[in-house]
């Protein structure tokens, strides 16, 4: 699902530039033309976030930022949020080896190497960190725990003695698939986890960790973050649009089940737990609860795509790697009482768009979807 780069919705004809782009840069020998070319197709991807609105706003006692994690969905929306809002003042970071991503404040470190992170708290002296890394790859994490355990656990540990040195502030994005979803989902903070992966199993770790070695941090359990991805294969939407716009079937699962969020709303909920100092562990989920099979169904008649080539299917089909879970839903009622609001907005809000029954991306509405649509309506929150 990370692999490969890929544009956001459009009616024009973007995908003969991206082809143009890449010829190109196959073709020239010259590092500095393959670093242009690569720049347009980033700037193609960058999130066209509302970042107007907000219960509040950072100020100098938070700032500068550093924002980890930027190849990733929840990182990369992040990133530009606070990125325009506060300009240079907001650094994110990417593995070296990820040299596409080419964007204006977002520099090579391996955290997991802790030199690396010294250094790069030593030039930027950091007042705040959000912290959005790791793998979430399910499938490479099952092959390779080793890998996992660097990615998700070793490399947050060096991040936590960098901060500790200069008492910055955390925010640490975990994930709902710390529980197994044997039960019947709508799981709180004080449920046991049980994680079914090894992906789970590491998250796991790294908020004990955390929690042991820095309690003024706050930690978010976060479900699926709906907005763009850099590579248009990070996110749960343009993955499964992905599929729909070459006319390739996806799979999903009718009983895998997530409480999704718009990145609007989750970007806006972490800067207010920076401004007001919340420590924690918190539940960060939107109320309604869809399965991987239902989101499908949405981009599928949303996007306007052939509805033949949605599949679903038992996540009990999907095979023994990487093992699924099953309903992971969160309550999170803590976090709501605690910010004095419901911060996250219904995803989708469009009524509309809500399936009714397994067959509902088969019936034929008033309503034309098109790829547009989804980009208005599913990466970016109505307004």
């Amino acid at each position: 699902m990370n692999s490969g780069i890929g544009l956001p919705p459009s009616n024009g004809n973007k995908s003969d530039l991206v082809l143009g782009i890449f010829k190109r840069a196959l073709n020239e020998s010259t590092d500095q033309l393959i670093r242009k070319d690569i720049s347009k197709l980033v700037e193609m991807r960058r999130p066209r976030l509302d970042t107007s609105s907000g219960v509040c706003s950072l100020d100098e006692s938070h700032l500068p930022l550093l924002v980890t994690g930027v190849a990733g969905v929840a990182g990369y929306n992040a990133f530009y949020h606070f990125r325009e809002r506060f300009g240079k003042d907001v650094i994110g970071i990417r593995r070296p080896n990820n040299w596409p991503l080419q964007v204006d404040g977002v520099v090579p470190c391996d955290a997991d190497d802790p030199e690396s992170v010294k250094r790069l708290f030593e030039k930027y002296q950091f007042k705040s960190v959000l912290n959005c890394g790791g793998s979430c790859a399910l499938k490479a994490c099952e092959l390779d725990p080793v890998m996992a355990e660097r990615v998700n656990v070793t490399s947050l540990s060096n991040i936590l003695d960098a901060i500790k040195t200069r008492g910055s502030a955390l925010i640490h994005l975990s994930i709902d698939l710390v529980y197994s979803g044997t039960g019947s989902g709508s799981h709180v903070e004080s449920d046991l986890t049980d994680p079914v992966t090894v992906y789970g199993k590491t998250m796991v770790a790294a908020e004990q960790m955390i929690l042991e070695r820095l309690p003024s941090a706050c930690i978010l359990r976060i479900s699926l973050p709906m907005g763009i991805s850099f590579n248009n294969h990070a996110g749960a939407v343009d993955w499964i649009q992905s599929r729909f716009a070459k006319n390739k079937p996806a799979t999903l699962y009718f009983d895998e089940v997530r409480t999704p969020t718009y990145v609007e709303c989750l970007n806006e909920t972490i800067e207010e737990i920076f401004c007001k100092s919340i420590s924690g562990l918190f539940h960060a989920g939107a109320r309604r609860k869809w399965s991987l099979y239902q989101i499908a169904q949405i981009v599928n008649r949303v996007g306007g795509y052939d509805p033949s080539l949605l599949i679903g299917c038992p996540r009990i089909e999907a095979g023994p790697i990487p093992p699924r879970a099953g309903d992971v839903t969160m309550d999170s009622q803590k976090l709501y009482q605690r910010l004095g609001r419901i911060p996250f907005k219904d995803w989708p809000i469009n009524e509309n768009f809500m399936p009714t029954s397994p067959d509902w991306h088969l019936e034929t509405s008033n309503w034309a979807g098109n790829p547009q649509l989804i980009f208005d309506q599913l990466y970016l929150r109505p307004r």
